[in-house]
């Protein structure tokens, strides 16, 4: 039993019409479902991901309106890594946007490399950037940590990652992916707007109770099996203190919307649309970023 490699990787942004902007026009994304913080209904939570919606290449972003820029510390990742399909790809994006790697307007760092990979590649379509020119899903992810030696690393072998120098793989019948570990910097980590949250790896659906057994087998501290709607989710921290969640293939984000329009409008996982009216009137009103593009 092995992790499909990356599922998520979720973020803080306190400029969410900015967010919109930079990942569905600039990085050529497809917002594929517009909520709430499950955890916090009062905030969006965005997901921006491949024509599909697929695990493996959806970035998340929890709005918080006027957050202050954070800085990325030990135990957490500084560096989101995507796939290109070719030099011509990488040059590409060098162009478009300035250097790579390149951070976003709020300072989170998104690398690229050349996918040397079998998985099927995952892409957006954009009238701004050829199919075979755009980003292919996520590749691995760089994290600050202490002391990976002592503790991180027999945990993670646990959990059935294998140690290539200071990267850690999984690959599982469809994809694979990886996170690496660096020295962390002396200054602490300041989590807002530009940091990273938590990264979630891929679980088939009837493995989440086994992955948590895993997890606790190998002194971790899990939580407890949540539903969120489009996928099922188990957090934990990992020893150095990046937050992990494990998170299902299915159901899905067509599961309440026309594959066609994923995220246009605001969608409610069923037990949280009791709170529409409460809700909607606060959040940041948001344009449809695929509406200039129809026209």
């Amino acid at each position: 039993m092995r992790f499909d490699g990356i599922h998520h990787i979720t973020n803080i942004t306190g400029d969410a019409p900015q967010n919109v902007d930079y990942y569905a026009n600039r990085l050529g994304l497809r917002m594929v479902k517009k909520t709430v913080n499950q955890d916090d209904p009062t905030v969006y939570h965005l997901f921006y991901a491949d024509e599909h919606g697929s695990p493996g290449a959806d970035i998340t972003f929890f709005e918080y309106p006027g957050a202050q820029r954070g800085r990325a510390g030990a135990g957490m990742i500084h560096t989101i890594v995507w796939r290109v399909g070719s030099e011509d790809a990488l040059e590409f994006w060098r162009e478009r946007m300035g250097a790579v790697p390149f951070e976003d307007p709020e300072g989170l760092r998104h690398d690229l490399v050349v996918a040397a990979v079998p998985d099927q590649p995952l892409i957006a379509d954009h009238p701004e950037i050829p199919r075979e020119l755009a980003l292919q899903g996520f590749e691995g992810a760089r994290a600050y940590a202490r002391n990976v030696e002592l503790r991180t690393a027999d945990f993670l072998d646990a959990l059935g990652f294998e140690r290539e120098g200071d990267r850690w793989t999984t690959r599982g019948a469809e994809r694979g992916g990886w996170i690496a570990y660096e020295p962390a910097p002396d200054e602490p980590g300041i989590p807002g707007a530009g940091t990273v949250h938590h990264i979630a790896w891929s679980s088939e659906m009837d493995d989440q109770q086994e992955w948590r057994q895993r997890v606790l087998a190998a002194g971790g501290r899990p939580t407890e099996v949540i539903d969120r709607f489009w996928f099922r989710s188990v957090y934990f921290r990992e020893p150095s203190g990046v937050l992990y969640e494990i998170a299902t293939k299915g159901p899905g984000f067509s599961t309440d919307e026309d594959p066609e329009h994923l995220g246009e409008a605001l969608i409610l996982p069923p037990a949280f649309e009791h709170l529409r009216a409460q809700i909607e009137p606060i959040l940041t009103p948001l344009p449809n970023p695929r509406a200039a593009t129809r026209a």
